[in-house]
């Protein structure tokens, strides 16, 4: 099963179009594949994909269940503007081994290695989940929740997915703000788990609610947390969880 989709973006006002909406600089297609957002106006995230160069289009690569609603919100903004929009056959490969041919980097970490557009859709068998949790990587989805994640509390800056110089996009007022005017109360952490819960099982401490466990690998897991609430002793369901990351300052 495919589990991403790949839009065309093609016209002379491609990159320009992109620009205006999505958190990444889209001149750094010049170095390689980008990770970005597309947000809404109050900051919170719609989706999340990659962008690369492709004989003068550009390719678009998003989780499959979020391919309808960027298509129709894309088409949406796009106006008068020279742009045109349309799904590709292209798949994707992935993995963490030597690169094929033809294979670019994952930009937000290297141990998500490599990506290959083109007839086939697979993988490695690479561990992805203890990848990510290793590396505390938000996914679409699961750690990632349409119209719910603020994107600065789930690591995009240091996934290399957001772009405080670029200018102006759809939610950059509301992104900048809390990058530049506040303290980060809430965001993504990796944790200890003993024992298993279900992904989105709440975290407590002292019978209350302290955030929400995810993704888990290895007795570790990604959880969302309220940092001043989650100190001392935690359970999220009938798992026990405990820091092991430094709390944000």
């Amino acid at each position: 099963m495919n589990t991403r989709q790949i839009l065309l973006i093609t016209g002379a006002e491609q990159e320009h179009f992109l620009q205006g909406l999505i958190t990444n600089d889209v001149r750094h297609l010049d170095a390689g594949p980008v990770y970005a957002a597309l947000l809404t106006a109050q900051g919170k995230y719609l989706a999340d994909f990659f962008l690369l160069r492709s004989e003068g289009a550009v390719l678009l690569d998003v989780a499959a269940p979020l391919a309808a609603d960027l298509m129709r919100r894309l088409t949406l903004y796009r106006l008068r503007a020279n742009v045109q929009i349309a799904p590709s056959p292209l798949q994707v490969r992935r993995g963490t081994g030597p690169a094929p041919d033809g294979a670019v980097v994952d930009p937000r970490h290297p141990a998500l290695g490599w990506r290959l557009y083109g007839a086939d859709a697979g993988d490695d068998g690479s561990d992805w989940d203890a990848i990510r949790v290793a590396h505390c990587i938000p996914e679409t989805g699961i750690e990632l929740i349409p119209n719910e994640t603020y994107i600065l509390e789930a690591g995009f800056e240091r996934l290399h997915g957001v772009d405080f110089r670029k200018g102006c996009y759809v939610g950059q007022e509301v992104t900048a703000r809390m990058k530049h005017k506040t303290v980060l109360k809430k965001g993504l952490l990796t944790v200890s788990v003993t024992g298993a819960a279900p992904v989105g099982t709440p975290i407590e401490a002292e019978s209350r609610a302290v955030g929400t466990l995810y993704t888990q690998a290895g007795g570790r897991g990604i959880a969302y947390l309220r940092f001043e609430k989650a100190t001392g002793a935690m359970t999220a369901g009938d798992a026990t969880v405990a820091l092991i990351e430094k709390l944000p300052e």
